[in-house]
């Protein structure tokens, strides 16, 4: 009889492993938003230094515009990645009794809508 074993990931490496991902994507995020900042302020300056007479409250409001537009692009994304993590989960429980929802992002929509009807009646 062949015996296998299989080596499997001890808990102390599957929680560097979570602090080594949480940390790198911490400074994306970071480095994302300084530079980005760095880019707005930049633009900014330039835009003060070069056309003095054009930089006014307007110029002000639309470098807060693309500010802002950043803060909400992020908070969308965090929600977006929630909401993403959340059906996974659900879909992970599900899978067992249902293995047909755990592939229905590669469904047509019209087998979605089937599938749904199904689920709802019984």
């Amino acid at each position: 009889m062949l015996c296998v074993r299989i080596a499997t990931p001890s808990r102390d490496t599957v929680t560097v492993e979570k602090h080594v991902a949480r940390l790198t994507a911490s400074a994306i995020l970071w480095s994302f938003m300084l530079s980005f900042s760095v880019v707005v302020l930049g633009y900014g300056v330039l835009w003060f230094f070069f056309a003095p007479d054009t930089f006014d409250w307007h110029a002000i409001a639309t470098l807060a515009t693309w500010m802002m537009t950043v803060f909400i692009q992020r908070a969308e994304h965090r929600d977006t990645q929630a909401l993403h993590a959340k059906l996974d989960h659900l879909l992970d429980r599900i899978d067992a009794a249902d293995g047909k929802m755990a592939r229905i992002d590669q469904m047509q929509p019209e087998e979605i809508e089937e599938l749904r009807e199904k689920h709802i009646s019984g």
